[in-house]
């Protein structure tokens, strides 16, 4: 069985944290947090990790200047971008997004991030 590595990128800690032990649970791999898009582009560089959860309100760039940035260093991960708003509020900018899809962080589980990116 291959074990999927993710990176959370989510500028709040609890969250992080909540996210990280559901998607451990689940036998996910968290191999690393970000609360910055900056160092989530840093981070998928160095640990190109299959799945970047990418939160789309960061405080220095937001969900979807840090796909594009990092979509073009990904080798085969996918990239799913989360809010706590719907994804209508971001208009075409989730489907233009390089991300496999959104997924609002009240559903965010293992098994909602299988199906988004299988």
């Amino acid at each position: 069985m291959v074990t999927t590595t993710v990176l959370i990128v989510d500028d709040h800690a609890a969250f992080r944290q909540a996210v990280r032990l559901m998607l451990e649970a689940d036998g996910f791999d968290v191999v690393a947090e970000a609360a910055t898009g900056g160092e989530a582009i840093e981070l998928v560089r160095r640990l190109e990790p299959d799945v970047v959860l990418l939160d789309v309100q960061l405080p220095d760039l937001d969900g979807f200047a840090v796909a594009d940035r990092i979509a073009v260093t990904m080798r085969a991960g996918a990239i799913v971008l989360i809010s706590s708003r719907d994804a209508e509020t971001y208009g075409d900018r989730v489907s233009r997004s390089p991300a496999r899809g959104f997924l609002d962080k009240s559903a965010l589980s293992g098994e909602a991030v299988t199906r988004v990116v299988a």
